[in-house]
């Protein structure tokens, strides 16, 4: 939005890690934009693992004029993006697929995007319609979108119309199942940018599971980040980390952050509503179900469940990450001793994966070992 938008916008503690880095390079080799247009008018990206950054970059460069290029790492061509791609051809886009029907490489020959209605399936990711909305106060025509299915990931899509609003573009949502959005023009803002609630998921699981205190900072409460749902999570599991079963589409980032606490917990643990864990950056259900039975849990999993029995001893293991950050953040917790149950000696393997959302992580981990 600060790229498109009139003026110069002025952003405040914001992350430094791999997907933010795609982004600003991408926007840096591309030009500031006036009007949607960008004085760059052939690039070829490369946006890592960033589903943001390809998602949103697919629906904006198609506004203006020229002949654009989106990559990224292997994971990335493997990433759906047909859905995105289908609603932006009916707006009148020019997008080829360069290697795989449905996934990245794209190749966008932009000429704008017409406005009128069109359709997104709810179901697959959020990012798909936050990506239209993005773009649509610059469509010829206003623009009016329909929602087809249940809607996953609501507050990602709450927080995209809060900003929208902050830079001066009035979103129509009505319930979640379409959403109205005129022609404008974004105006500059100066934001300081919240803290990352997924990313503290990490640090108010290790207070549960040892009954410490961690204190987070640069995150409210009441945040519009759907993961600060993850603190409901704990309070229904209790001071005792019972075993509870749980719906997950409003958070599910966040939810990842469950299953080692699981191991913990007294009972079995469910996690419902997962079924975009299958087209992250690995197919989460699959490598979470792999990697905890390696430390002794028992486990079930279905296209949009994962049910947990902890293990008696948490065993050592050698934890895959799959080139996933999560997976490596998440399996760092069984390492911890709870009051009922010690953790293992966890290897980690390819621990660079956090540096995706979150370089630092295992030097703030290790502080919180510290008790520092």
């Amino acid at each position: 939005m600060g790229a498109l938008a009139e003026g110069e916008s002025e952003f405040s503690g914001i992350l430094e890690s791999d997907d933010t880095r795609y982004m600003r390079e991408a926007l840096e080799k591309l030009g500031k934009a006036t009007g949607a247009n960008f004085p760059n008018k052939k690039a070829d990206l490369f946006l890592g693992n960033a589903g943001t950054a390809m998602r949103s970059l697919t629906a904006v460069l198609c506004l203006a004029t020229g002949e654009y290029i989106l990559r990224g790492e292997p994971r990335m061509h493997e990433r759906p993006i047909k859905d995105l791609v289908d609603a932006l051809r009916t707006l009148g886009a020019n997008i080829e697929y360069m290697e795989n029907d449905g996934c990245p490489p794209l190749r966008i020959k932009a000429n704008g995007l017409n406005g009128g209605e069109v359709h997104i399936k709810g179901n697959i990711s959020s990012q798909f319609l936050s990506a239209l909305l993005i773009a649509a106060p610059y469509c010829k025509e206003p623009l009016k979108i329909i929602v087809d299915g249940e809607l996953i990931s609501k507050p990602y899509v709450y927080m995209t119309i809060r900003l929208m609003e902050k830079f001066g573009i009035k979103v129509e949502n009505c319930d979640y199942k379409s959403f109205k959005v005129e022609k404008g023009f974004y105006k500059a803002q100066t934001l300081e940018i919240e803290g990352d609630a997924s990313s503290a998921s990490y640090f108010w699981a290790g207070a549960a599971i040892t009954k410490g205190n961690a204190i987070v900072k640069g995150i409210e409460k009441d945040s519009l980040q759907g993961d600060v749902k993850f603190l409901e999570v704990l309070e229904k599991m209790g001071p005792e980390l019972n075993g509870i079963t749980m719906d997950a589409n409003l958070f599910p980032d966040a939810a990842m952050t469950i299953c080692p606490i699981a191991c913990y917990a007294k009972g079995k643990t469910k996690i419902t509503g997962i079924a975009s864990w299958k087209v992250k950056e690995t197919d989460r259900i699959s490598a979470m179900a792999n990697e905890l039975r390696k430390v002794g849990a028992n486990v079930i999993t279905g296209d949009d469940f994962i049910e947990i029995t902890p293990p008696e001893i948490i065993k050592p293991a050698a934890i895959e990450t799959y080139n996933d950050h999560r997976m490596a953040m998440c399996f760092s917790l069984l390492s911890l001793n709870s009051p009922r149950k010690k953790g293992a000696e966890i290897t980690i393997l390819n621990p660079a994966c956090v540096n995706k959302t979150f370089p630092e992580y295992f030097e703030e981990f290790e502080k919180l070992c510290r008790g520092g």
